[in-house]
């Protein structure tokens, strides 16, 4: 027997049952039913309307599947594909989960900003109007108190100074402020004091004070306007006005520079190997130690403040020295350092008598020896006699008989 029911075929005769569906369970059991019917065709109406409820309600049960799915069979690379696209899409939920969570906390922190300035704003804008409102009462006090003693009433001129603002194309950095007023030698902040106050103190202090001279870059920086070789030749004698005195500086100041930047210009050409050795570090030390000591003298000729009985020996020197008279230079520097002051030799004071030529043992500061009376001074003047046997060397004599020995 074959029954034909809605695309389903059985096969009765031919031993057992084959079904071709997939509703296995469904046919089962309605084969199940049917061997319980009595009669062919009641039996075979029974399995088709059977079948029909089956088959409707299983369509009913079962839901929509998408496309995707009904696909038996997926490639590896397909899987590997689905499993990256789910990554992928897993990151970006996170990420657009961090951008919202870094824009409120951002949104957050500028108005605590916002916040924080308009309390800073009002503290500061208090603290204002309690310190005008304080200096207010102790000005009506203190008025108070004077005329109540009978005392002048106080003029209101510091309170407008106090209270002028500095014009905007006048203000200055803090940081340059700082450094103008460590150029004047004054403290750059003082207890209690606001840039305003700063600022005006420092324009006080211009008022009042010259500015810093600009110093030279030579071997030792000076304030001296250094003047050419050409003009570097010294006079015999000391001039007497102000101006030529000035002069008479900045040539000295010349002099002994141009002496140093060649002494350190003929030491820089020697070999390594000459430098290196003991007798090169040895002369490079003499020319060191000469330059540092030869820096009181330039503060004197800066300042002006050096006496004639030394002024004129120094100037001697340097004239005889730009003429190549080494041996006269020489000379010049024994009377400026030893001078002409007898010296006692032996015993002094033998009996009750006053020997001979006693009283020139205590004659006047004239012919002193200057380079004894204080070590500064011994020391410029030892760098004054380094400085000729340099110079003997770089600019010898037409005479050898002008050669210091």
């Amino acid at each position: 027997m074959r029954l034909k029911v809605e695309g389903l075929v059985l096969h009765r005769d031919s031993g057992p049952v084959r079904i071709v569906s997939s509703h296995m369970r469904l046919i089962m059991s309605v084969s199940s039913q049917i061997s319980h019917s009595h009669t062919k065709r009641t039996a075979i109406m029974d399995f088709a309307s059977l079948i029909s409820a089956e088959i409707s309600k299983e369509k009913a049960s079962t839901p929509s599947t998408p496309i995707e799915s009904t696909k038996k069979y997926l490639k590896k690379a397909e899987i590997e594909a689905q499993r990256q696209q789910a990554y992928l899409d897993e990151q970006a939920a996170i990420q657009r989960e961090r951008e919202a969570k870094l824009s409120k906390k951002r949104k957050l922190d500028e108005e605590e900003a916002v916040r924080n300035a308009e309390r800073d704003e009002k503290r500061r804008r208090l603290a204002e109007e309690s310190r005008v409102r304080r200096e207010e009462e102790e000005a009506k006090k203190e008025r108070a108190r004077r005329k109540r003693l009978g005392l002048p009433e106080l003029s209101d001129k510091n309170e407008a100074t106090e209270g002028t603002p500095i014009p905007e194309e006048e203000e200055i950095e803090q940081d340059t402020l700082h450094s103008h007023l460590r150029a004047l030698s004054e403290p750059t902040i003082l207890f209690g004091e606001t840039h305003t106050q700063r600022l005006r103190r420092y324009r006080a202090l211009i008022a009042t004070k010259p500015l810093v001279p600009m110093q030279t870059t030579g071997p030792i920086p000076t304030t001296l306007v250094l003047v050419p070789e050409a003009e570097m030749k010294v006079a015999q004698s000391v001039p007497k006005d102000a101006q030529g005195r000035s002069f008479l500086f900045r040539q000295l100041a010349s002099y002994f520079t141009m002496i140093l930047i060649e002494w350190a210009h003929a030491l820089a050409q020697r070999p390594t190997s000459v430098k290196e050795s003991h007798q090169g570090k040895m002369a490079y030390n003499a020319y060191a130690q000469s330059r540092s000591n030869l820096v009181p003298l330039f503060r004197k000729l800066e300042s002006g403040d050096l006496d004639d009985g030394i002024l004129e020996p120094v100037v001697e020197i340097v004239a005889a020295a730009q003429e190549r008279r080494y041996v006269d230079a020489n000379d010049g520097y024994l009377r400026l350092s030893i001078g002409k002051a007898a010296w006692p030799i032996g015993v002094t004071m033998v009996g009750i008598h006053e020997r001979s030529a006693r009283e020139k043992l205590n004659e006047s500061d004239k012919g002193a020896a200057h380079i004894m009376s204080d070590e500064g001074t011994r020391k410029w003047l030892q760098s004054i006699k380094r400085c000729l046997s340099f110079a003997q060397t770089r600019w010898p004599p037409e005479d050898l008989m002008q050669l210091m020995g």
